[in-house]
């Protein structure tokens, strides 16, 4: 018969320790220090995980946050196209409709990207899955930049499908006049609204708190932008609070790449300054919500 293995009970052999310890301290070595960071510089994988996980959850209900928030804005064009535009009226140049379609479509991606950035803290938090986005491998900086974009990627969506329908209305023109100015301000403007979605989502302890700054500060400030008629035509007093309303600027500067006038100035260097301004506001909302986000307010303990 051939020989059956046998087993010991007994202390392994000083070579077998040795091999074993040389191979453990192996694989050891592929382990980092206890606090030593695993990921050097952007982690690029999970930024792009999160981004997709707020696209995708948007996406899901698609009808409901990009298709209908499409269909309201355009309702705001039929109507008022319909109450104001009669008797072939033009405004700066171009018939009312073609005046307020580019301000219906800068004001509904702004307040979808405030929707989506004001809803994701807000719900972990209301349903208990608020380490779902604290505990993954993610700086701050991070979490902030695919929280953001997620909420920009969605405003642009809206923008796009009330484009392609406002096509369809008649005597509406989409021409761009400058692209630069259309790109620059559709994209401070989503940006400035996501940030303080973010914010906002931060801050709020329930749905109640979300829908108070929506109607108290992102409403008033859209519908009195200038959406839907110049600023020249108010009294000086409220020319001067239009001019110190940010969505005054972000909507006439992207009305100014369609029809290559706005009523921010009479010269294109006061267009330029306008954002120039936009772009130094989403600085600094950037760093005040980096620094609160950074702090775990209202979000740790």
């Amino acid at each position: 018969m051939a020989d059956q293995p046998r087993f010991t009970t007994g202390p392994l052999p000083d070579d077998a320790l040795s091999a074993d310890s040389a191979s453990g301290a192996a694989v050891l070595r592929h382990f980092p220090a206890h606090g030593e960071p695993t990921i050097h510089g952007v982690n690029w994988l999970g930024l792009w995980t999160l981004y997709s996980k707020e696209v995708r959850r948007f996406m899901k209900v698609q009808t409901q946050t990009v298709w209908a928030p499409a269909i309201t804005t355009l309702l705001f064009l039929v109507i008022f196209s319909l109450a104001m535009g009669r008797g072939d009226r033009l405004v700066l140049g171009v018939n009312f409709a073609t005046f307020i379609a580019p301000g219906l479509i800068a004001m509904g991606m702004m307040n979808n990207a405030f929707q989506n950035a004001s809803f994701s803290f807000l719900s972990g938090k209301m349903m208990g899955t608020i380490i779902d986005f604290l505990m993954p491998p993610l700086s701050t900086a991070e979490l902030m930049v695919g929280m953001v974009a997620g909420a920009i990627t969605r405003g642009v969506m809206v923008a796009l499908a009330l484009g392609g329908a406002m096509l369809l209305w008649p005597g509406v023109s989409l021409a761009m006049a400058h692209p630069w100015a259309v790109v620059w301000f559709g994209l401070n403007g989503a940006l400035l609204l996501a940030l303080i979605g973010l914010l906002s989502s931060i801050w709020a302890e329930k749905f109640d708190h979300n829908a108070a700054i929506t109607n108290f500060v992102i409403q008033p400030l859209s519908l009195l932008s200038g959406t839907f008629y110049v600023i020249d035509n108010l009294h000086p007093a409220f020319q001067a609070i239009s001019r110190v309303n940010p969505f005054f600027y972000i909507i006439s500067g992207f009305r100014f790449g369609f029809l290559g006038q706005s009523d921010i100035g009479a010269t294109n260097m006061a267009v330029l300054h306008g954002a120039l301004g936009i772009g130094l506001l989403n600085a600094a909302v950037a760093v005040v919500t980096y620094y609160v986000l950074r702090s775990g307010w209202k979000l740790k303990g």
